[in-house]
Parts: C-alpha cells; structure tokens; sequence
C-alpha cells in the first residue's frame, strides 16, 4: 500500500487545498445544529422577529457555504483519484510489458488483466472515497462529540459510552475482511481466465458443440466467485447493523436521559434538538467511517497484487560476456534448458549458422522447436551452454538492440484492427516500398492488390475478415517489412499451398541474401532446401545437416519424409510408424 501512496506525491498540495475547502464545509454542518439550538432556546423566547430573520440568515449562509465547499472539494477529489489511478495503470501496464516470460507465467495472463482493471478499479474509488470522507467524517465524529461535551456533558457521556464498542467491533471485522477480499480478486483472475479462453476460442467450442460444457465451466468460476464475494460481505456487512443497535441504544438512553434533564431544569428543549441532530451526525459519521474501511480494506488488497507486479525485479538489461569467434552469425553451444526446473526441455543443443544461411528446424509436437527460437531471442535464458550471434553472447546485447535484429512470423501470432499497411508496419514507421517489396515475397501483394482499397483495405480484430493462409502471408510480409537480421519463421507457412510455399522461400533467398533464416517447420518440403536441418526428438539432437545426409543418417528424418511422401524407398522397414 506504501507505494501506491506514493502515487499522491505530486497531488499533496491539491490535497491540502481540497482538505482545507472540506474542512470550512464540514464546520458549517457543525454549525448549524448549534445555531437551531441557539435560536429555539434564547432568540425564539425574545419573539424578536429582526433577530429570528438574522438568525435564520445565517443559518442559510452557512447551509451555502457547506454545500459549495463540499461540491468543490469532491470534485477536486475525485480529479486527484483520477490522476494518481492513471499514473499507477501507465506504470502498471509499463511494467507488464517488461516481464519476463517466466514471470508471465508465473502470474498468468488473466490475472494480470484483472490487476490492470479491477485492482486499480479498486484503489481509485478508495483514493476518491478517502478525500471526500477522510477529513469530513471524523471532523464531523470529533466535532459532534467535542460540540455535545460543551454544551451539556451529562448527554455527552451517553453518546461517548458507545463508540469504544464500536471501535472495537469494526477493527476485528475489517480485521478479518482483507484476507477475504484478496480471495474475492484471486476468484476473478479464475472468472476472466474463463471468459477470456471462452471468448477466444468460441469458434472451436461452436464447431465441437461444447457449448454446454462451457457454460457448465463458467456457473463453476461465477459460482465460486459469487460464493467468495458473499463470504467477504457478509463479514463486513456486519458492522451496519452493529453500529445501528450501539447508537440507536446509545439515541434511546440519550433520550430518555434527556427527559429527565429537561424536567429537572438541567437542560433545555433547544439542546435536546441539537443533541439529536448531532447523534444523526455522528452516526452518519461512523456509517461513512465503515464504509470507508470496507473500501479500505477490498483496495488493500488490490493495492498488494497491484505491489506485487511493480516490485517485481526486472532482468537485467545485459550481461556482459566475454566475445566468442565470429566465425558464425548464429551459434548455439551445449545449451539446454528447462521450464520447470526439474527436466530438460532442450538438452544439449549445439550448431552454429553463417550469415545469409537457413536452419530448417524440424521434429514432432513438443520436440523443443519453439523452445529453440524462444531462447535465440532470449524470452527465456538458457539454463546452461551459450547462444551468440555475430560472435556476441546474447547475454550481453542490450534486449532493444538484441529484438531490433528480429524479424518473427509465428503460426498463430497477433492481429490488430486497423488496415493491412499498419499490421505490417505495426507502428515501425517504415517506408511505403519496404512495406510492399515484404508483401511481394511473402506471395501476399497478389490478394492485397485484389482487395478494392489493398493496403488500405480493414483488417478485422484477430483478422477474422481473412482466410487462413491470407493471415500468414501478412505475418510474413511483417516479420520481412523491417529488414531484419535473422528472419525467424515459426511453422508460419503450415496453411500454405506447396506451390507458395517454395515461391515465398525463393523470393526470401533473392530479396534478402543477408538474412540469416531459422525455418520451423513439419513437412519436409518446407526444410529440405534449407543448408542445414536440424532434426529435433524430445528436446534432443537427433540429427544435424542437410536433407541428403539425413535421408540416409537419421532414422527419424527419414521416417518423416517416408510418412510424408508416401515413398517406401526412403529409410527402411525399421522406421515404419508403429
């Protein structure tokens, strides 16, 4: 919470200024009361009507002057509760672009969503609801008591002999309601998980009619959730009717106490009213005071999760490692690596590529393809062994130069609503001729310039607007736009014909002679002109070279491209598939 309290700093002296307008407005509700009691007890018995007339005026000034500064204040407030929550999402939403992968994943999308929405949610309406009540109603809890004990102490004590009570009470209840509140966001994260799996893949659930099994998903999340949210209501409701029986007891005996004084000519009808009128005050007073605390406490919570993102250590930009021979632009030296820890997902990966080459990566679901690419652009950090490029370890270039070098196209990557030129400029600034010499490699300019406004033409979100294949010529023509380094091709081309497939490799080897290529792909048609392949099985090197000499060294290349092509001649009878 301390550091989303830090998010005030700047607002301090707007703060102290709407404070100072609350507080002359909060004093001018005091007032009033008093100045009823005044009038019925010592002016009304006068029956002056200039003094009443008066009176009564500045009853209404002051009634002015509470409404003005009240409005005022909370409009102020509710500015600085609006500023401080769009500095906290701005750095929130900073810091979850600077994640690491593993971090990522350790925290999970879904909730990272519900921190950056529902969380700061949260804590705005908490920032707002503290400046409008924090300094309004204790002045009025204070001030009703120190206003009571002055003008007949007797009554006073009848009304002061309940608030220890009441104090007690809601610190146990708000006590035990933050825990409860931060089971209530965890419910959510699960609630927006669901959602956001449904919503995404509504396609899939409408084509394998898994619609009631969905919906069955989403009762079990929003029951949960409802389930979570009632429990931490009702622990905190239970100071409403709390605080109602202890002063509603406490008016009663004031009451009673009261006719009592007023017949024995202790006191006078007036201050029974004003008694009254600031019992009424006081409890409102404490009612906001609970309110508030509920709040405090749901945004306490939020404010933790919110904490625990922006606490996170960040990565280090670079390393610094000591230079390895350039005689490759892209090496891979005994590297292996886990996800969990525990076994290894890559295990022992060497190769090196020159400059302007192609690796064809290649192996069943699961063998460590992805893994392989996802470390040479260091989303993860290789557990041992080394990756360099141009001779430097990747450890040690800084990570905006390190993705500068990049150019990626996975199967399944991200679309953006907007037109066909911003997805593949995707915000670079890149001329007009770069962005249509990628698409012509990438065989897209063909369907481009067959739309009535090509470039211009409005791609959907997630471009539903597009066939399959369309889509991955786009993200080609986008990991190729900008010119990169290494061009590295995620099994990006698995809703391609063969036909554009071999054009749109060829095109990339005339057009961008320098790129150095990494191919990830399942058939080997897609690999087998590469200069080098690498054959990956569980995360092991199975083989390494070009597709003749794994035609006759690797029984599992082999197998595929017997099982692929359907050739018998290919392998053997021994890598038949089971």
């Amino acid at each position: 919470m301390r550091r989303i309290i830090g998010y005030l700093n700047p607002y301090w002296g707007a703060m102290l200024v709407g404070f100072a307008i609350k507080f002359t407005g909060t004093i001018m509700d005091l007032a009033l009361p008093w100045i009823l009691a005044y009038m019925i007890d010592d002016v009304a018995p006068t029956k002056s009507r200039p003094a009443i007339f008066a009176w009564g005026a500045v009853m209404v000034v002051c009634s002015i002057i509470a409404l003005l500064g009240n409005v005022i204040a909370n409009r102020r407030a509710s500015a600085v509760a609006r500023d401080a929550t769009r500095a906290i999402r701005h750095d929130l939403f900073a810091k979850i672009e600077r994640l690491s992968s593993k971090q990522m994943d350790e925290l999970t999308v879904p909730s990272l969503i519900s921190r950056l929405t529902t969380d700061t949610y949260n804590v705005n309406q908490t920032l707002g609801r503290i400046q409008r009540l924090g300094v309004r109603a204790p002045i009025l809890l204070l001030g009703g008591m120190v206003v009571t004990l002055i003008q007949d102490w007797r009554l006073s004590m009848v009304l002061m002999s309940t608030l220890p009570l009441l104090a007690i009470g809601v610190a146990v209840i708000s006590w035990r309601g933050i825990p409860l509140y931060a089971r209530v966001q965890r419910a959510v994260d699960r609630m927006v998980r669901t959602v956001r799996d449904d919503v995404t893949g509504i396609r899939v659930i409408r084509a394998l009619s898994k619609g009631d099994y969905e919906r069955a998903r989403f009762e079990a999340d929003n029951l949960a959730l409802s389930e979570e949210q009632i429990r931490a209501d009702t622990v905190m409701a239970a100071t409403n009717p709390l605080m109602n029986l202890l002063l509603n007891g406490g008016l009663t005996a004031m009451v009673v106490a009261g006719a009592f004084l007023v017949h024995s000519g202790l006191t006078k009808p007036g201050r029974i009213i004003a008694f009254l009128t600031y019992f009424t005050i006081i409890l409102n007073a404490i009612l906001s005071i609970n309110k508030m605390f509920v709040m405090i406490s749901q945004a306490t919570a939020s404010a933790q999760r919110i904490d625990e993102v922006l606490s996170l250590p960040e990565e280090p930009d670079s390393v610094a490692r000591p230079e390895r021979p350039a005689d490759a632009h892209i090496a891979f030296d005994d590297v292996s690596f886990s996800y969990n820890g525990r076994e290894n997902d890559l295990d022992h990966i060497s190769f090196s590529l020159p400059r302007g080459q192609t690796l064809g990566v290649i192996g069943a679901t699961g063998s460590g393809k992805s893994t392989l690419v996802l470390l040479l652009q260091r989303f993860y950090h290789a557990g041992s062994g080394a990756i360099s490029i141009g001779g430097e370890d990747i450890e040690s270039i800084g990570a905006d130069r390190l993705h500068r070098m990049f150019g990626v196209a996975f199967q399944s990557d991200a679309f953006f609503a907007g037109t066909i030129r911003e997805n593949i400029d995707l915000g670079r600034g890149l001329p007009m001729d770069e962005i249509e010499r990628a698409a012509r490699c990438a065989q897209a300019s063909e369907f481009i310039d067959a739309l009535p406004d090509g470039y211009d033409h409005v791609v959907h979100a997630k471009a539903v607007n597009l066939s399959g294949g369309q889509r991955q010529r786009l993200l080609i023509a986008r990991a190729l736009a900008g010119n990169p380094e290494i061009l590295i091709l995620d099994d990006s081309s698995s809703a391609l014909d063969y036909r554009t497939d071999a054009a749109m490799r060829a095109a990339v080897r005339r057009e961008y002679p320098d790129t150095t290529t990494i191919l990830i792909a399942q058939r080997v048609s897609s690999v087998r002109g590469a200069d080098q392949i690498l054959v990956l099985e569980k995360g092991h090197m199975a083989g390494l070279g070009d597709h003749d000499s794994l035609s006759r060294t690797c029984p599992l290349y082999a197998q595929i491209e017997r099982i692929q092509t359907g050739d018998d001649s290919i392998g053997g009878d021994e890598y038949a598939p089971a």
